[in-house]
């Protein structure tokens, strides 16, 4: 990791600058697969399985009998931490439930909010060489807590012609309603449009790559809503001289392994430490099977030391983290000061890999500096808020001349009227 020392706060917004992503503008690309998915439907999904997966498929839906078999396929160790993390997850989403509140605004006028379900949503499922089956827990449990009719699921096959079984039993596990082998641009297409086998949601939330992240934001020029805008995962670490070096170094791998794109960022108020983590991260890195991928993260990330944990603090407003680690001996009170963070983890032993899979959070968080002004999936995000108004005639009585002011200095007489010819008939 590269480190830098006591940096000018002017150099700051250069530090906290991510990765560049490819400067390919995969805009065409994507505009060519949904257009060829707007008109050939299923075969235009096929073709494309082919062509980026290399696997023919006779058919896009997963059977239930495939569905089913999978328990058998996965060891009964991870059945079982599949089921404490799903438990731990509905708890703290179902607890997310707002009580409906009539609010008497005026004497005659009563409001209130009331969430209704989005009826159709997609989840996009990355397969490949991490199988993300704990995604499936993170958005099927809301998904169904917030009662959405229909789930459909996409997810890439590998060239067997399956998708991963763990991906297959977490899907039993959570209640999805449908299961398609395919991924890529051309799943955020098909469910973006609708095919033959995959219905148009409203919709489409999950992870993904560069190409899955570009369909994402093409398919909200077609009227799909998505999740939130997306990139490369991140972790950002405060530790503070009694952070165990071991611990640290375990989470700034376990946030590179993700893929070469992914930042991690350490910073400290301490030179000791940041020296011995960089050390220990070498040591650990060469025992990792996938430590080329989390190699070449590293080259993309930084250790930076600062004056005080206050400004550490600071610098990680600005970078606005995925995940935010304070590997502090007084956490609480540093966590009073983050403004900017998709999801905090206090403390020496909250590691970011239970927020990941077991802790109860969504694991589904704003990156690339959007944790400024989005927030990580939650309950809400498979809700619609709708709102309602009663008025009883002293209600108009109360309100009505004001709206009649308001709309007629607006120049909208109807607006007025609508009001008026109440009052008349009162």
């Amino acid at each position: 990791m590269k480190i830098t020392r006591f940096p000018q706060c002017s150099d700051w917004p250069a530090l906290a600058a991510r990765p560049a992503e490819n400067a390919a503008d995969l805009d065409e690309l994507v505009r060519r697969v949904f257009d060829d998915i707007r008109t050939e439907g299923d075969a235009a999904l096929r073709r494309y399985t082919a062509q980026f997966d290399r696997c023919e498929l006779d058919t896009l839906l997963v059977g239930q009998e495939e569905v089913s078999g999978s328990a058998e396929l996965v060891s009964p160790e991870l059945r079982e931490a599949i089921a404490l993390a799903a438990g731990n997850i509905e708890r703290f989403h179902a607890a997310q439930r707002e009580p409906v509140q009539v609010i008497e605004t005026s004497p005659g006028v009563a409001c209130r909010r009331e969430s209704r379900p989005i009826e159709r949503v997609g989840i996009y499922i990355p397969g490949g060489s991490a199988p993300l089956f704990s995604t499936v827990l993170m958005l099927g449990i809301p998904a169904r807590l917030a009662g959405c009719k229909e789930v459909v699921l996409c997810s890439p096959p590998g060239q067997d012609g399956r998708i991963h079984p763990a991906i297959l039993y977490a899907a039993s596990v959570v209640g999805v309603t449908s299961i398609v082998s395919v991924g890529g641009i051309q799943a955020i297409g098909a469910m973006a449009l609708g095919t033959e086998t995959v219905p148009r949601v409203d919709k489409i939330f999950g992870p993904g790559n560069q190409y899955v992240t570009a369909a994402k934001q093409f398919a909200q020029r077609n009227g799909v809503a998505i999740d939130m805008p997306a990139g490369p995962s991140e972790v950002l670490v405060i530790a503070d001289a009694g952070a165990p070096p071991a611990f640290v170094a375990a989470d700034l791998l376990s946030q590179a392994e993700h893929g070469p794109d992914s930042q991690v960022v350490l910073l400290s108020d301490n030179e000791d430490l940041i020296l011995a983590v960089a050390e220990e991260t070498a040591r650990q890195l060469e025992l990792l099977p996938r430590r080329d991928i989390a190699r070449r993260a590293l080259e993309n990330s930084r250790a930076i030391l600062l004056p005080s944990l206050r400004e550490c603090m600071e610098f990680s407003n600005l970078y606005a983290p995925e995940h935010l680690i304070l590997a502090v001996a007084d956490a609480e009170a540093l966590a009073s000061q983050v403004s900017n963070a998709g999801s905090v983890f206090l403390g020496y032993y909250s590691c970011e890999s239970a927020g990941d899979y077991a802790s109860g959070t969504n694991h589904t968080l704003p990156t690339n500096g959007y944790a400024r002004n989005y927030s990580g999936v939650s309950l809400d995000s498979f809700v619609k808020k709708i709102t309602f108004q009663k008025l009883s005639a002293e209600g108009i009585r109360n309100i009505g001349p004001a709206i009649e002011l308001m709309a007629e200095a607006e120049a909208l007489t109807a607006h007025k009227n609508a009001v008026t010819v109440r009052l008349a008939a009162l």
